[in-house]
């Protein structure tokens, strides 16, 4: 029985500016826009889920068990001197994080 990822961009939190790669096991599964999401099904087993926004990059390692579907969020955040250096400069820092989501447990 496969197991499926799905990677989405979805957070009001994210600044909507920059692409986040997203790879899976050293492979490219594709770029996230605001909004996008991308999902796969995988073999059950360890992998390794990178997000990367060409500035920044996080890493989570993570076990799935046959028929799992693990669903993460990226978001594209600012840093304390992003805006300032971006108004000044013309570019400045944006920092990438991917946090695992917990679907709620129905009773």
């Amino acid at each position: 029985m496969e197991s499926r990822i799905s990677v989405s961009r979805k957070s009001p939190d994210d600044i909507k500016q920059r692409q986040i790669i997203v790879k899976l096991d050293g492979k490219r599964l594709g770029e996230l826009m605001h909004g996008d999401e991308i999902s796969r099904e995988v073999e059950p087993g360890r992998h390794r889920l990178q997000v990367d926004n060409t500035w920044n990059w996080k890493t989570v390692e993570l076990n799935l068990a046959p028929g799992e579907h693990a669903r993460f969020l990226a978001v594209n955040r600012t840093g304390r001197f992003t805006w300032f250096l971006v108004g000044t400069l013309g570019v400045g820092p944006m920092y990438v994080s991917i946090e695992r989501v917990v679907e709620p447990q129905a009773f």
